[in-house]
């Protein structure tokens, strides 16, 4: 049976729901109706096919454990909806540098050790991973791209979710490093299921197929994770709003910038403990209707940040994979495209990206369409 061998990066609260969540529909039919997932089979990759096989983390409470065991170490709080076995899979140590942030220190208590980047290109070659997923927290910038030379070295694909600009890098270097590799990149800052960016972006999206014009707009996001009390440091947030405010942006018609104007505020806004993994957005919207008059959406949306984050996350390493037997290297635009914030490029509405999703599939979504439907 054809496998997905994957290593993560980073076996925090996303790592949980990620492993959970490939337990969770292991044996799930090819024909049943999977929230969060286009297909429980893509390809000729089901969600069971998904095999852990590496793991990297620097905190002293997970490193040496077991990853079906790290995934419920602390400071982790993803409540456990699947059973997972004992996985094989040692958390092995990753190099620090900027992946923890000064006031997370106690929390995620790093090792001290010294991690080279042939250490962890070794271990990515004896694991024989194929896709590489980086799940660091925001504001990792160094230390992502470490594991993206370390992947590209490895000849592994990169699957980057998290608001660093690596598969969209403006300099261009990293997607001409995967071409160079030879294997595929995906990235960067994956979209939930049904999370604050894709919604966001739905209601704007509609204002605009309806002749409305876009004035001003933010979204505004609490939570009580670690991502969310790593994010109450600004400095830690340049691309992370960069990231969820193209997201937005991007589809509003040429001819005006709110970011230019300053007339829009996207991103996360305070740390509530008591919330855990529950996040909770607020989003406003003004726009100008016929004759001038105004129109104004308020919305509030409360979900699982983890869960809509892994189901997301499950597609796009199955993607890479495809792309990977394909023989394609660099950015892959149209899995970029409909499964994350901040790709090379943007389609002008989630309903294309999704129609360019389709497109890339092809034949084997065709084939497996057939098959279903003479079941």
């Amino acid at each position: 049976m054809s496998k997905v061998r994957v290593a993560l990066v980073g076996v925090g609260n996303c790592a949980s729901a990620i492993v959970q969540g490939v337990y969770y529909y292991k044996h799930v039919d090819d024909d049943a109706k999977v929230p969060g997932l286009l297909h429980p089979r893509l390809g000729k990759y089901h969600v069971g096919d998904i095999e852990f096989v590496a793991a990297f983390d620097v905190s002293a409470e997970k490193i040496g454990r077991d990853l079906s065991e790290a995934i419920f170490a602390y400071p982790n709080i993803t409540k456990k909806f699947a059973e997972v076995p004992k996985l094989g899979v040692e958390v092995k140590p990753g190099p620090v540098l900027d992946g923890v942030a000064p006031h997370m220190l106690e929390v995620f208590k790093p090792h001290n050790l010294d991690v080279g980047l042939e250490s962890v290109v070794d271990e990515l070659r004896r694991s024989k991973a194929e896709v590489v997923v980086n799940l660091l927290p925001v504001g990792s910038e160094a230390a992502s791209r470490f594991y993206a030379e370390a992947s590209a070295r490895a000849h592994s694909s990169f699957v980057n979710g998290i608001p660093v600009f690596i598969a969209s890098d403006p300099e261009g270097y990293w997607p001409e490093r995967y071409r160079e590799a030879g294997v595929p990149l995906l990235g960067d800052d994956i979209k939930g299921q049904l999370g604050a960016t894709i919604l966001h972006t739905a209601l704007v999206s509609l204002l605009r197929d309806r002749g409305v014009k876009v004035l001003e707009t933010y979204q505004l996001n609490i939570g009580g994770n670690t991502d969310f009390l790593n994010m109450t440091v600004e400095d830690r947030l340049k691309s992370k709003r960069i990231s969820k405010t193209r997201a937005v942006t991007s589809i509003i018609p040429e001819g005006y910038d709110l970011e230019e104007e300053g007339r829009v505020r996207i991103g996360p806004s305070d740390f509530v403990p008591f919330l855990g993994n529950t996040k909770v957005c607020y989003i406003y919207i003004k726009g100008l209707s016929f004759a001038d008059f105004t129109v104004e959406l308020d919305v509030k949306l409360k979900v699982d940040d983890k869960s809509m984050f892994a189901g997301a996350m499950i597609d796009a390493i199955r993607l890479a994979k495809i792309a990977m037997d394909r023989g394609l290297c660099g950015p892959v635009p149209e899995a970029c495209a409909y499964y994350f914030k901040h790709p090379p490029r943007h389609a002008p509405s989630p309903q294309v990206a999704l129609q360019w999703l389709r497109e890339f599939l092809g034949e084997e979504l065709e084939a497996y369409e057939e098959a279903l439907a003479t079941m």
